[in-house]
């Protein structure tokens, strides 16, 4: 197959490019860096224009858009602009160059997040009865903001009408993988440093999934053309934060781990320049698309997750410390 992936020089991109040049398929990657580096063919784009990427297209099999500022940051009016504007604009000139191609993709699979739905505690969100997020009367604005860009990133797929086009929108979780940088990278940080316990009450749960269960729902829905529409990419099995951060102690092997308060959480997020919301809202995301069409989870619950994980995370940096 021949497979373009818009915005793949960052983690999930390379993680994604990696796997399908190993398994022989032709992989290019639209950058705004020509000199990225990523496995794969990387071509330039700017993101937000038609040019000779779109040539790449013709006569492709898959795209997998994912192009988008991190979230990782202050949502300072500058940043919010530059998080909508890199999703929607990005968006809607993919749409652009499919609709215009002679030989369209067979399908087109959008990047979007699990954040779009509500903060809850009471029952999951699937993608049938789910209750996508915003209308929260104690919601903070930053929580706001993020259903905000959700809603406008997917507003942005849905224009296109596409004959010959299957489109999926791909409501991710934390996706969990050993690799510097990644987000478990950062909570067995705090984990290894001592710092390892709930944040704020604990309550508020962690939808995620392991980087090989999203990379096999990544080729499970490229090879079911019955899979459409929004599709959550989230283990079947959340759990509050305060269950998550003992299990992951208890992989690494601590036993405790010093709790963070609300009012620490807004200290370091300031002093690390981002935002609470990404560890203090509740996503209680299950992905019920997924196992109704057959596809079966390698790591459907977070200890053996995590107990992985680690042994990964181990292996990784021994092997650099000895090289």
């Amino acid at each position: 197959m021949k497979i373009i992936i818009p915005g793949g020089s960052g983690l999930i991109g390379r993680m994604l490019a990696r796997t399908f040049s190993m398994d022989g398929h032709d992989v290019v990657v639209l950058s705004r860096n020509a000199s990225a580096s990523a496995p794969g063919r990387v071509v330039a784009w700017d993101g937000c224009s038609r040019g000779n990427w779109c040539e790449e297209l013709e006569g492709a099999d898959v795209v997998i858009n994912l192009a988008g500022r991190s979230v990782n940051c202050r949502y300072t009016p500058a940043n919010r602009m530059a998080i909508t504007d890199s999703r929607v604009n990005s968006t809607r000139v993919v749409g652009e160059a499919i609709a215009q191609a002679t030989r369209p993709p067979r399908i087109w699979l959008q990047a979007a997040t699990a954040t779009i739905y509500a903060h809850r505690y009471d029952a999951s969100n699937d993608e049938l009865t789910g209750i996508v997020g915003g209308a929260e009367s104690d919601a903070p604005d930053t929580w706001r903001f993020s259903i905000d860009v959700a809603t406008a990133w997917e507003r942005a797929m849905n224009e296109f009408a596409l004959a010959r086009t299957r489109k999926v929108l791909l409501r991710t979780s934390i996706v969990m993988s050993p690799a510097r940088g990644s987000a478990f990278d950062i909570m067995l940080g705090l984990v290894r440093h001592g710092l390892g316990g709930h944040f704020g009450n604990g309550c508020q749960y962690i939808s995620w999934i392991h980087e090989a269960d999203f990379i096999r729902a990544i080729s499970w829905l490229i090879e079911h053309d019955t899979l459409e529409g929004p599709v959550n990419l989230a283990a079947p099995h959340p759990l509050p934060n305060r269950e998550f951060m003992r299990r992951l102690r208890r992989a690494w092997g601590i036993r405790f781990g010093l709790p963070a308060t609300e009012w620490m959480l807004e200290f370091g997020a300031a002093f690390l320049r981002t935002e609470t919301e990404l560890i203090l809202k509740s996503r209680r995301v299950v992905p019920s698309l997924l196992l109704k069409s057959g596809f079966i989870f390698q790591f459907p619950a977070w200890p053996e997750a995590a107990d992985d994980l680690c042994r990964q995370w181990r292996d990784h940096n021994q092997q650099s410390e000895k090289s």
